[in-house]
């Protein structure tokens, strides 16, 4: 895209002359010594297949690098509190700016984090209620749900020259719901799944995780004096079950430590329900769903705001009204407030607002759970904050930012980033989409494969350049699906009937079965509303939705996918040990570095250092461990395969495995033949793992699969891949329902059902079924138009 030249010459001054950020030898993950010029104060696109060095370079080495120096900036004791970062692997960096980074990271699934308080419109709006609200209930923490009334009395004594005068009273006045404590819900615990009545203390009578008969907590309840370890729950006294159950924090003294006791419900209640159920581990999520049960506060019907918040008004609408509104329509209400008295603010307030309308966002609610926003819709939603920006001369870097968008919003984001390039700023994009490569100033692919393949620059220049080049994007860039000549027949049909969850409007609907289904429709339309919340994943069902991986840097794909187990069991077996011993966080882990193949030194207030540890040289394993081999390899030399290497070495000969090779054969079967079976999941691109839960679903029994977006971080030249994948599915006897943006899966699909028109409450209705084909012909919705364009039809 052609852009006018800036009015200063490079030559008329030295300091114009800093024009690209430079980047020589740079090695992390998969790189192999790249060096690369990007032009600063121009779009940049950065194109590869999924795990060819993207994001390695991108965000682990130029975002990384800046953002380690912006920390050192400050002050020792500030750093002690920030995350040390280590200086990326590389020979040289020049011309870096201050990095603002835009991931796809969950926002924080904090249970007081809503839409509004993450984006700041909620401080505004509190200060426009405490304003123009009547009746007047005070200042702007009287609208706030975080914040809590608080009265207190005593004297406290002021010192003002020669006078002195004691206040008796504090107050401050909080919008805080005091019933369910600002969260919008009560919780109601079944007693019946926290202990065993039939048990006493001494045998194991409570049954919350970490409450072991011999552990410490339990201890405290042995050791307290109010309760009989040894006698059965059932046959506690009125005063004993009081004690057990809800006593108030009491000082006891244990094995002379002063501890202190308190009920076994409010420590339930503090250990367990003050975290989000997004945020628990899983063993703790399914206890949470056995054992409590969450209604909407009754007091203030999910508001989260105390009655005298909810009592203040403007014109008619309280300020919780206002937070329920659909953010469209919240806009619409703010630009009709004429008060010369706030101006200013409601000026703020209505570009704020309008910029969620603008990046495609306008059907939220300012009261949405942050933790409920999917990964597109939350790196979207930080992106609100930078729109308004006074900054420029800043480099914004964005992974995917056309993640979960119709093709009729990808304009839309576009739009936004060259907007933020128009202001002087370096706009950094990684990105598959060729909507989105086609405005990019300058494009720097990667590859020419993932993984050890991968990590060199096969290309760099225009996008002209590129449709030119003979790299895998270049090839691919104009890539376009064909409308399927013929359709399956359906085995059956999945009857959906008076679906209302969210925005769905009371939808009748019937989803084919033994055939490719994609439901598709711009974002907030009711996609995964109408699938999610009306198929649940249970008997026959497979849902493989966008949550995100969890596991630690001690977590590969051999743990994750359960491929370690047949593994470490042949490796036994072959040599008459234990399988534990095959396990580098179990027996058979390097004493040294605990398994983890590296020794982490923290160094204070500067960054960490990760060193290969030299006991195992990076193995992981024990010497001893490391002598026993099944066809001719050790179990180190094993997880350093590739998922093709291992695919061929458990197939046949010495060490046939058919447990590991089913399971190798799936990963192969997403695209996944390249990575290292002992490559740390946190190392994975976002495509990656996306595929790794898919491959690991894959080997579930189930005639229904459901996916949510699996297209999403894949390379134009993988999106067939996957779509042979799930036409194998189908031809083998299972039903697919993809949840899909992308035009080439829609053109390959059997059955279309298309959702709107619009998004929020302006959506939720089926606007069209039928082919692929008819769906062109009629282009009767937007969804239609862009399929037919696509298509050239």
């Amino acid at each position: 895209m052609t852009t006018a030249p800036r009015p200063h010459s490079p030559a008329l001054h030295v300091a114009d002359s800093h024009d690209l950020i430079r980047v020589h030898g740079a090695r992390g993950n998969n790189l192999k010594d790249v060096s690369v010029e990007i032009p600063k104060r121009r779009l940049t696109v950065f194109t590869g297949v999924s795990g060819s060095g993207k994001s390695s370079l991108v965000f682990g080495t130029i975002a990384a690098e800046s953002q380690r120096l912006i920390n050192e900036t400050y002050s020792a004791f500030i750093q002690g509190f920030m995350p040390t970062l280590a200086r990326p692997e590389v020979d040289v960096l020049e011309g870096l700016t201050t990095a603002i980074i835009v991931d796809q990271e969950r926002l924080g699934a904090n249970p007081r984090s809503t839409v509004g308080t993450v984006t700041d419109a909620n401080a505004l709006l509190r200060i426009l209620f405490s304003r123009l609200g009547r009746p007047h209930i005070g200042p702007p923490s009287a609208f706030s749900f975080n914040t809590a009334s608080v009265r207190a009395s005593g004297a406290i004594t002021v010192e003002r020259g020669a006078a002195k005068a004691v206040k008796q009273t504090y107050s401050r006045t909080g919008g805080m719901c005091p019933r369910c404590e600002g969260m919008g819900n009560v919780t109601d615990i079944d007693l019946t799944q926290l202990y065993d009545d039939s048990k006493s203390l001494a045998e194991g009578a409570i049954t919350v995780p970490g409450y072991n008969a011999d552990g410490w907590l339990v201890g405290i309840f042995r050791a307290s004096g109010f309760l009989d370890p040894d006698k059965p729950i059932r046959d506690y006294t009125e005063q004993e079950r009081h004690d057990f159950l809800y006593r108030e924090p009491t000082k006891v003294k244990v094995d002379r430590t002063n501890v202190t006791y308190e009920g076994l419900v409010p420590r339930v209640q503090k250990s367990f329900l003050s975290k989000s159920r997004e945020a628990m581990q899983p063993h703790i999520r399914a206890f949470v769903d056995r054992a409590v049960t969450f209604t909407t506060c009754p007091e203030c019907d999910g508001t989260r705001l105390s009655e005298a918040a909810r009592s203040a008004k403007i014109e008619g609408i309280s300020i919780a009204d206002a937070c329920a509104m659909q953010i469209s329509d919240l806009a619409e209400w703010i630009r009709g407030l004429d008060e010369p008295s706030v101006a200013p603010l409601l000026a703020t307030l209505r570009d704020t607002l309008d910029s969620f309308v603008e990046i495609g966002l306008g059907y939220l609610s300012l009261d949405r759970p942050s933790g409920t926003l999917s990964g597109g819709e939350a790196q979207r939603t930080k992106l609100i904050r930078h729109l308004g920006s006074s900054l420029t001369d800043v480099t914004y870097v964005f992974d995917e930012p056309t993640i979960g968008l119709h093709p009729h919003d990808i304009q839309r984001m576009n739009d936004l980033l060259l907007r933020l390039r128009d202001k002087g700023n370096t706009v950094l994009v990684v990105e598959h989409k060729p909507e989105t490569i086609a405005i990019a100033d300058h494009v720097v692919d990667l590859g020419p494969g993932a993984g050890t393949a991968g990590g060199t620059i096969c290309f760099e220049g225009s996008v002209k350049e590129l449709r030119d080049s003979d790299t895998l994007t270049g090839r691919h860039l104009d890539d376009r699906a064909t409308l399927k000549q013929t359709v399956r027949t359906p085995t059956g049909a999945l009857q959906i009937r008076g679906a209302n969850t969210h925005n769905l409007r009371d939808v009748d609907v019937d989803i084919p079965l033994g055939v490719l289904v994609v439901v598709t429709g711009v974002a907030g339309s009711g996609k995964s509303s109408l699938v999610h919340g009306s198929i649940p994943a249970g008997a026959g069902v497979v849902s493989i939705d966008q949550g995100a991986i969890r596991g630690s840097r001690r977590s590969n794909p051999a743990t994750y996918t359960g491929l370690l187990d047949p593994i470490r069991k042949a490796f036994a077996k072959a040599n008459g040990v234990k399988p534990a011993l095959f396990s580098a966080n179990s027996e058979g882990a390097c004493p040294d570095c605990k398994g983890a193949g590296v020794v982490y030194t923290d160094l204070a207030m500067m960054a960490g250092v990760a060193t290969t540890c030299e006991e195992c040289e990076g193995r992981r394993f024990q010497a001893s461990v490391l002598d026993h081999r099944l066809g001719g390899r050790d179990i180190s030399e094993v997880l350093a395969m590739s998922v093709a290497e291992a695919t061929e070495f458990f197939g046949s000969g010495a060490a046939r495995t058919p447990a590991a090779h089913a399971i190798l054969s799936r990963l192969s079967d997403v695209g996944l033949g390249y990575l290292s079976l002992g490559q740390p999941l946190t190392t994975l691109s976002g495509g990656e793992r996306q595929r790794l839960k898919l491959a690991t679903h894959m080997g579930e029994k189930g005639g229904v699969y459901v996916l949510d977006e699996p297209t999403s971080g894949l390379h134009l030249a993988d999106v067939e891949h996957l779509l042979g994948l799930l036409d194998r599915l189908v031809d083998s006897g299972r039903s697919v329902i993809v949840i899909e943006h992308h035009q080439a899966v829609m053109a390959r699909a059997d059955w279309i059902i298309d959702l709107g028109p619009g998004a929020g409450h302006d959506g939720g209705r089926i606007v069209f079924e039928g082919t692929p084909a008819d769906l062109v012909a009629a282009r009767s919705t937007l969804t239609g138009e862009h399929l037919a364009a696509y298509v050239g039809a």
